[in-house]
């Protein structure tokens, strides 16, 4: 760079601009920055969640004050390094979370934000507590169970303001850090959708979960084989047994056939996850060995599709 001599800025011409004076660095447009707020239940995986957006670029902040939003987002609209961050609120924030909706309103006139929302039934979120052997943040002279409840309350002015509400119920972490990468990667064309193929045993319930239930009770019963009692719908002669009466392939065609009509239609309302469920008495046979064809059914067209048996003995 050529420097400009001294006599060149001493004395300015009047009316003029001054020569010599560096012009500030140019910032990226407000359309292009991004802030992405993780919130939702302890247990949710917000974290795996966090570490998913850090692993696509973004700027990460664990567990930032809600009183510290409006300065982080002012950071993010001016600075020249970070134009994409996403951070997470979480229950520690206790009654500051009722201020959250005002604050998220002025934080948009300012910057593009994104409030996604991260929830699991309730007994994924038991288990995933029972196994890390960690308190629930709410759960100070309280059964885990009892702080759950707290925290949906706590929540629900938050969960209400959300643009994206995520069940992560039928996710491990692997795959949790695989959808939101699929889901909100800048390059992604926003038509993939993942697709969870689940067995439930009606005895234990309907998964509160799905968004299709097929119910496949009309087919044979392995269980009433002696020989097939203690094995599963993954088991080979299971499937084998299955397969040979007519109605399983006519009902897995069947079901093939109208889920091929409508996924495209799900893709083009911007649904990015279903759950199908199909179940049968216990959970064990055949609405096993029918979701784990319907997943490599799906598969095999280009679909995201995964599986989930809730009542399969392990």
């Amino acid at each position: 760079m050529v420097r400009p001599k001294k006599t060149d800025r001493t004395v300015p011409a009047r009316g003029k601009r001054r020569a010599g004076k560096l012009a500030r660095p140019a910032t990226p447009s407000q359309s292009k920055r991004e802030l992405v707020i993780l919130t939702g239940l302890a247990g949710s995986g917000k974290l795996s969640a966090l570490k998913a957006f850090e692993d696509m670029g973004f700027y990460a902040v664990d567990n930032l004050p809600v009183e510290l939003l409006p300065s982080f987002a002012e950071l993010v609209s001016q600075s020249v390094e970070i134009t994409r961050a996403a951070l997470v609120v979480d229950a520690r924030e206790g009654r500051g979370l009722e201020r959250f909706p005002a604050i998220l309103k002025d934080l948009r006139r300012k910057l593009s934000v994104k409030v996604i929302y991260l929830e699991a039934a309730r007994a994924a979120l038991l288990r995933r507590f029972s196994e890390t052997r960690r308190p629930h943040p709410l759960g100070q002279g309280e059964t885990v169970s009892q702080a759950i409840l707290a925290e949906q309350k706590l929540f629900a002015p938050v969960r209400k303001a959300a643009d994206v509400v995520i069940d992560t119920t039928n996710f491990n972490v692997h795959e949790l850090r695989s959808y939101i990468q699929s889901q909100f990667r800048r390059d992604s064309k926003g038509n993939s959708l993942l697709v969870s193929s689940i067995s439930f045993g009606y005895k234990h319930g309907v998964p509160l979960e799905a968004d299709l239930v097929f119910d496949v009770r009309f087919l044979p019963n392995p269980h009433f084989v002696p020989e097939f009692r203690k094995l599963t719908g993954r088991d080979k002669k299971v499937i084998a047994y299955l397969d040979r009466f007519p109605q399983t392939k006519e009902f897995l065609d069947r079901a093939t056939e109208l889920l091929l009509f409508l996924l495209p239609h799900y893709i083009r309302e911007g649904k990015s996850y279903l759950t199908i469920a199909f179940g049968c008495t216990g959970g064990q046979h055949r609405s096993v060995m029918i979701a784990e064809e319907i997943r490599r059914r799906l598969a095999d067209r280009g679909y995201q599709a995964k599986t989930a048996h809730r009542d399969m003995p392990r």
